[in-house]
């Protein structure tokens, strides 16, 4: 076997850790949804059992991953993203990422003139960029207004709410990791 496909393999088991982790399941819960053995799924995620497809499979339903993403598969074929876009609180997210790791999708936020603002706390930072419109950012006892090309940080421990600053729907890219990783950015100096 290859050392490439022998890295793969060495790679399945903590990958499992982590979905099992961002999907908040103990061993206990887990061998209970799928059926299979806790001390299986532990030995499988800590390496000492190789991966088979009566074991993935449940994995890859449960996590709602592909197959692929669990062993890490290269990807072939067509780059493109088709995720279906869902609107939840009157807002539209536009998935542009596959689960797993930090998450990016467009959000589109239409005025609601009638909705108080209800500042929310949960796991993780995030990243907001304003494609168009004017966001109103409510981060703490702060407001901040972005207009378009400009954008913000913040951890969501931090109790914040997003909407438009005037009538217009405002559209952002956002950048979320629910593990609290952040998005880097250097700016040159001129």
């Amino acid at each position: 076997m290859s050392t490439e496909k022998q890295d793969r393999l060495a790679a399945v088991g903590p990958r499992l850790r982590q979905l099992r982790h961002r999907h908040g399941l103990t061993l206990a819960d887990l061998a209970e949804r799928i059926g299979i053995n806790e001390s299986t799924l532990s030995r499988l995620e800590g390496g000492t059992r190789k991966p088979t497809l009566e074991i993935l499979l449940p994995l890859a339903e449960v996590y709602a991953v592909p197959l692929d993403e669990l062993v890490g598969a290269p990807r072939t074929g067509d780059p493109r993203i088709h995720l279906k876009p869902v609107t939840r609180d009157g807002m539209t997210f536009v998935p542009l990422s596959r689960p797993g790791g930090v998450q990016a999708h467009k959000l589109l936020i239409p005025p609601r003139p009638e909705a108080e603002p209800h500042l929310s706390t949960h796991e993780g930072f995030e990243w907001v960029y304003v494609l168009t419109g004017r966001l109103r950012l409510l981060l703490g006892e702060q407001t901040v207004v972005l207009k378009p090309g400009e954008a913000a940080e913040f951890d969501t421990h931090v109790p914040h709410w997003l909407g438009p600053d005037d009538e217009r729907t405002v559209e952002l890219l956002v950048l979320f990791g629910s593990q609290g990783e952040r998005a880097h950015l250097r700016a040159r100096t001129t």
